[in-house]
């Protein structure tokens, strides 16, 4: 069993050799005694500006090591219970059909992987592009070609997670996102992945590994089809029997419904289909950009351009007087805001941050919560509606081009137009036009906005700086719709639909996503056998 050790520090001036030492020292052993060392977790501690330090947790395995616990007599060292990855179980019923996933986020790439690996030979349909085409469609569209609204930053290859920052962090605790890392690590990812207490991949890395992911799906006998898009999905009895793709019916008696939270038309067909579904909250406002020099400053002090330190990210929160939630989401250091629109004459925004994240912005969501009050009911599809609606007017306010509405901070809080910029640069392509926010998001947005501010600036200096940037709009934060589903996981209307990830209301980021798929795909696999 191997020993754990927590709250290990090195200044930040001291090097990584040094943590071995300190761990003999704790353990009261020599180095040769130690036959493994693993570094199972690294953070930085920034509570004291002029003495920042890493924190370690590491993982140590030698002789008689209960009898080393028990001599340290520390309440950070502790035997680890070696973690138990059950097998996955393998029922014994046979299947029709080979089982189908609907998208290729990381939902649906890692249901894809795991059926593919254990021998269930999945298809996987994807209404956009692979990843290269993709890119390429998507980098025109910031330049100014019109957009597809079949293949964009939401839909295709990898999901809406390739055109972000590839964060990985999650607030839940699964023994499935072990399984995840490791596979974006088998497939490219940088192997501190494993071990950052903030790990991301950056886009740039991402789209590599996202189609090493999918080499290894069709190496394991998965078939994955682009620009195959789900248009119906036939049931007899209260089971599916088909999916109807690019007008060809398939049939299909498992289909995991991985579609992520912007394909809106196919909630529309969902519904017509008459499957359980209901509102859910969500979150809009504005992507908010500082310079990221200053956010250095204000988290790392004196040591902002220390050779060991990266781009220095921020977490902020706040509860309105009114009950409202304020919070940034999605924080990209060194990164760029991105036009994400996937339906025509709507306008969207997104972050985005290569693996170096050396660009000049930080940017960051600046959200407020929304819920069914908000969206006049209780309809099913009330809340993307509700999106729908400023998306149209952020697009009409910014000029009907993609251009995005833009607006100094400091006016913004003055509630006037801004006519010029001030030192922060806008980063979103393919434009922007100097307009009031107020004009195209909810007056309780605007007001828990300026609230929010204001006390975001008492915890960043600069925070509330005159000169940040304002780019409107920013809707997707989750997705507007929960499609309920039984202990099953199937949905509570048609057995054999598992609905999915982010876009069914059960994930909210890459690596929640992604186990949501792998525990579908279980689901599948624990009632029948291989094909």
């Amino acid at each position: 069993m191997p020993i754990r050790i927590n709250n290990l520090n090195l200044s930040i001036d001291e090097e990584l050799e040094i943590l071995k030492a300190k761990v003999c020292k704790k353990l009261k052993i020599s180095e040769k005694d130690i036959k493994e060392f693993s570094i199972i977790r690294q953070s930085i501690d920034a509570r004291k500006k002029n003495a920042l330090a890493f924190n370690y947790s590491v993982e140590v395995k030698c002789d008689k090591e209960d009898k080393v616990v028990a001599r340290s007599n520390d309440n950070n060292v502790r035997l680890e219970v070696t973690k138990n990855n059950d097998e996955f179980q393998f029922g014994t019923m046979s299947m029709k059909h080979r089982p189908i996933v609907v998208g290729m986020g990381p939902a649906g790439l890692f249901a894809g992987l795991i059926l593919a690996q254990n021998g269930y030979k999945p298809l996987i349909i994807e209404r956009g592009e692979s990843v290269d085409k993709r890119s390429k469609t998507v980098d025109n569209f910031w330049k100014g070609a019109p957009l597809n609204v079949e293949s964009n930053v939401q839909f295709g290859e990898g999901g809406a997670g390739t055109f972000s920052d590839g964060k990985l962090t999650t607030r839940i605790k699964d023994r499935r996102c072990d399984l995840v890392v490791k596979a974006f690590i088998d497939n490219g990812a940088p192997e501190e992945i494993r071990y950052l207490g903030k790990p991301h991949i950056g886009t740039d890395i991402l789209k590599d590994v996202v189609v090493n992911i999918r080499k290894k799906i069709i190496e394991n006998g998965g078939e994955v089809r682009f620009n195959s898009k789900l248009q119906d999905i036939i049931a007899r009895d209260g089971e599916i029997e088909a999916v109807v793709a690019n007008g060809e019916k398939i049939p299909c008696d498992n289909l995991i419904l991985a579609i992520g939270h912007s394909s809106r038309d196919t909630y529309e067909m969902l519904f017509k289909n008459k499957i359980f579904m209901e509102p859910k909250a969500f979150a809009i406002g504005v992507r908010i950009e500082h310079s990221q020099d200053m956010i250095n400053e204000s988290q790392y002090g004196k040591f902002k351009n220390h050779p060991k330190l990266k781009a220095a990210d921020y977490t902020l929160t706040h509860n309105t007087e009114s009950g409202r939630g304020v919070y940034s989401f999605c924080m990209c250091p060194g990164g760029v805001v991105v036009a994400a629109a996937s339906e025509e004459n709507r306008l969207v925004t997104n972050g985005m941050s290569y693996y170096k994240r050396d660009r000049d912005n930080a940017n960051a969501a600046m959200v407020v919560t929304v819920g069914p009050k908000d969206f006049g009911g209780d309809a099913p599809l009330s809340g993307m509606e509700f999106q729908r609606n400023y998306e149209a007017l952020a697009y009409k306010v910014g000029g009907g081009n993609y251009h995005a509405p833009v607006q100094l901070l400091g006016d913004f809080m003055k509630d006037v137009p801004s006519t010029k910029l001030g030192a922060i640069k806008p980063s979103y392509e393919p434009g922007y036009s100097f307009k009031n926010l107020k004009d195209c998001l909810p007056s309780q947005v605007i007001g828990a906005l300026k609230e929010g501010i204001t006390v975001f600036d008492k915890k960043i200096k600069g925070y509330g700086d005159y000169d940040a940037i304002m780019t409107g709009i920013e809707t997707r934060t989750s997705a507007p719709v929960k499609i309920t589903r039984t202990e099953t996981l199937e949905s509570i209307s048609i057995k054999g639909l598992y609905p999915c990830g982010e876009g069914a209301g059960f994930a909210g980021g890459i690596m929640s996503a992604a186990v949501d798929g792998i525990k579908c795909a279980e689901a599948i696999m624990k009632k029948f056998k291989n094909i």
